[in-house]
């Protein structure tokens, strides 16, 4: 302050007796309270800041308070950011309050749209190249035309945070750009408003992408993987990193080799929109098949079950049976079994876990999933047990002639499909006799045959997927879809058919329960029972 703008103050302080507290007396000696007018601080007296003022004149220097005595919670999200790090460290040209938004006399509101437009020119005086990539895309275009709903800086770095991508609390942090990207392209009203797609977040989430993300992985793809970080421009923009003339690139970032039948495939689509034609067709199938087959399935046994209980719903002691100890699975067998059981365990397990990995079951599975593929690695390893094992197991038939020799019993008859409706009529309660069966009926030929056809299924389409890098290539991408929605549904019939099908004749049928020793011992514990006497004419 200059003399020739003190003294008269100071006379002006000595005849009135008074000492001043508001901004229009602060403003004979100080030009900041005309700054201070016009700016979001202006409801505030000077001493709100500069505490301590007790006499007019007053002495210099004044104490200021700092911005955290109103602004706890911001100024705390600050000290966390990277910026208030590279302050501390020494980094004088590092962001601070005053940096974003002002001088506290000149601080704008925050709120307000010519604020809002502002905010990639002021992050633009440290990150220049990025603020210019920025301010070129769609959203920078946008906010620059008065679209204050438009994503800025703030809105995916955070106003005032800031981490590093690196870190994991950072909203642009691989684990979660997800979420910062569906805080607006999943909001109904945005998109209804700004006519943007419905269902690009939930396409995302249904995609091996999306799945692979949620259960922790830090790898895969992201909506800036594809996308750009700050040059995100439309698909019809010829610089746009997914136009069709930059989508092999794009996607060769992570698929090596991948050709234009690939990349120019559609992305974004779920089970129920958009799903290439070949995808909704085997969906369809097999949401007819699956509950067909299972439901026939419970019904058959369901009715064997009630049929051998009869007598003791009725107060009767069940007919006796002995075991027959037949040999129903030779040493090569017995082994082919337990690996065979192990592959399929593990398989179920680790591929519904990538499909569903917010299940308790699947939590042992993808809690390692940030720090290493546990559930693909898994999932692999049993993939090639269960191969390896069909592979000795065509090997043994063809060397072995004792092994041949007993798996001719599983060779599919016409007499089967008779002998299959007659029990079913039969477990319905529909057919007063139960037809004498083979030693391998039509239930072991079915379990053996739906594995022959099932690994088949699930090794071919398997392969598909594991070897993308070649198979991109050669295969258009909606092959590689359809191989990947028949992976999944033939693994679902084929659990299914499982724990319907084979635990019942295994475990859960009244003549082997608690469970038949065959594949421990080779011998059957099955209970044979004496054959029915008709009671009236079929």
């Amino acid at each position: 302050m200059s003399h020739r703008t003190y003294l008269p103050a100071l006379l002006l302080a000595v005849l009135s007796g008074a000492a001043p507290a508001h901004a229009q007396d602060c403003a004979q000696c100080h030009d900041q309270t005309q700054r201070l007018s016009k700016s979001t601080h202006s409801a505030f007296d000077c001493q709100t800041c500069h505490e301590g003022v007790k006499e007019y004149p007053h002495k210099a220097p004044v104490a200021k308070t700092g911005c955290d005595s109103c602004h706890s919670d911001a100024s705390s999200q600050y000290e966390l950011g990277a910026h208030a790090k590279l302050h501390k460290g020494g980094n004088e040209k590092a962001a601070t309050c005053a940096s974003c938004h002002g001088d506290v006399h000149d601080a704008g509101k925050a709120r307000d749209a010519a604020f809002r437009r502002k905010v990639p020119e002021t992050c633009g005086t440290c990150h220049a190249a990025i603020s210019k990539q920025f301010q070129e895309s769609v959203h920078g275009t946008a906010l620059a035309n008065g679209i204050e709903a438009s994503a800025s800086c703030t809105s995916c770095h955070g106003a005032h945070t800031n981490l590093p991508p690196r870190d994991p609390e950072a909203l642009v942090n691989a684990r979660n750009i997800r979420d910062t990207c569906a805080s607006c392209h999943n909001n109904v009203i945005l998109s209804r408003r700004f006519q943007l797609p419905l269902d690009r977040v939930a396409s995302f989430d249904q995609s091996f992408h999306g799945l692979a993300a949620k259960a922790g992985s830090q790898t895969v793809a992201n909506c800036a993987s594809c996308h750009g970080i700050h040059n995100i421009l439309p698909s019809s923009d010829p610089k746009s990193t997914i136009h069709p003339s930059h989508l092999k690139e794009t996607c060769g970032h992570c698929h090596e080799g991948a050709s234009d039948r690939f990349s120019n495939a559609r992305m974004h689509w779920t089970d129920t929109r958009g799903a290439p034609p070949a995808v909704g067709l085997i969906r369809a199938v097999y949401l007819m098949i699956i509950p067909l087959v299972v439901g026939l399935m419970f019904l058959h046994h369901a009715g064997d079950y009630v049929r051998k209980l009869a007598p003791v719903f009725r107060g009767a002691a069940p007919t006796p049976g002995q075991p027959s100890g037949e040999v129903r699975m030779l040493p090569a067998e017995r082994m082919q079994h337990a690996l065979l059981a192990i592959s399929f365990i593990l398989l179920a397990l680790s591929g519904f876990a990538l499909r569903y990995p917010d299940t308790w079951w699947a939590r042992p599975v993808v809690q390692f999933e940030t720090y290493w593929p546990v559930r693909g690695t898994i999932h692999r390893i049993a993939a090639l047990i269960i191969v390896g094992v069909s592979i000795a197991h065509v090997l043994a038939l063809s060397f072995s002639r004792p092994l041949r020799e007993h798996w001719k019993g599983l060779l599919p008859k016409w007499g089967d499909i008779g002998d299959a409706w007659r029990t079913f009529l039969y477990n319905l309660g529909l057919r007063k006799t139960k037809p004498e069966l083979p030693s391998h009926s039509y239930v072991a030929k079915a379990e053996y045959w739906a594995v022959v056809w099932g690994t088949a299924v699930m090794a071919i389409t398997g392969f598909l997927l594991w070897a993308n890098r070649y198979t991109f290539q050669w295969i258009p991408r909606e092959w590689m879809d359809a191989a990947a929605a028949l992976h999944l549904y033939e693994a679902i019939l084929a659990t299914f058919a499982v724990l319907v099908w084979h635990a019942y004749t295994v475990i859960l049928d009244p003549d082997v329960y608690p469970v038949d020793p065959a594949f421990l011992t080779g011998k059957s514990g099955r209970r044979v029972r004496p054959p029915e006497e008709p009671t009236a004419p079929e």
